[in-house]
């Protein structure tokens, strides 16, 4: 049976729930492997300056129920500056094997400690090390300095690694707990946008808003998703 969320329109009523159009999407994009990362989601902060700037991040979690998605960084790093003083951000998926785009924008906030923590467990032993090796966004001298950095963190972790950082030297798999600068982002969308290609720019575009209110540090209350349908 063809999957229905791929048709080449939008249903003529619009769906009550875009999340679920949106995760439909994704999964289908991932399951096909249409590209190397189908995951990928550029993601746009503001700083206080008013200087926007946009970056790729990889989004790990895709929660359509109560609607919000994760991405996972260094907090040190020029987008988390940028959002402790604007949470307010913008992401985009965009598969031009699939001929589909998803806009998001809302509010961003961090993830619960202990998501975090399951996440960075399920991390390779490099990417473990990468988290507490890497000051990312700061300045770097040259890349053989960064390689002794996280050489050197490596080793004051307990880590045997070899100097070419691409084995253990022993057989051992390092039990490391994530740095407190690294974990998780969540993505609170009060705005979303599926686009669908068509001929001759006859693009399928629809646009939803809902209200969201804060429930503490890490969610949000939300009101029912409203849409309506953009001209392409």
């Amino acid at each position: 049976m063809a999957n229905p969320f791929m048709a080449p329109t939008l249903p003529v009523e619009l769906p009550d729930d875009p999340m679920t159009w949106a995760e439909a999407w994704l999964n289908e994009a991932i399951r096909r492997s249409v590209q190397r990362n189908p995951n990928t989601m550029t993601l746009a902060t503001v700083a206080e300056d008013g200087q926007a700037s946009a970056r790729v991040v990889l989004c790990k979690a895709f929660v359509k129920d109560p609607g919000y998605v994760v991405f996972y960084t260094n907090y040190r790093s020029r987008k988390i500056v940028e959002l402790r003083s604007n949470p307010k951000v913008a992401a985009m998926f965009h598969w031009d094997a699939l001929g589909r785009q998803i806009r998001l924008e809302g509010t961003a906030v961090f993830s619960p400690s202990d998501e975090s923590d399951t996440y960075f467990a399920s991390r390779d032993w490099g990417s473990q090390i990468g988290a507490w090796g890497s000051d990312q966004s700061y300045t770097l001298t040259s890349r053989q300095a960064l390689k002794d950095q996280v050489l050197e963190r490596a080793h004051e972790l307990g880590v045997d690694v070899s100097d070419d950082l691409q084995s253990l030297t022993s057989d051992d798999r390092p039990n490391l707990s994530r740095p407190a600068h690294w974990g998780g982002i969540r993505l609170w969308p009060h705005t979303i946008e599926l686009w669908i290609e068509g001929t001759d720019r006859i693009h399928d575009r629809a646009s939803w808003r809902r209200s969201m209110s804060a429930a503490g540090d890490h969610d949000f209350v939300t009101g029912a998703w409203t849409g309506t349908r953009l001209q392409p």
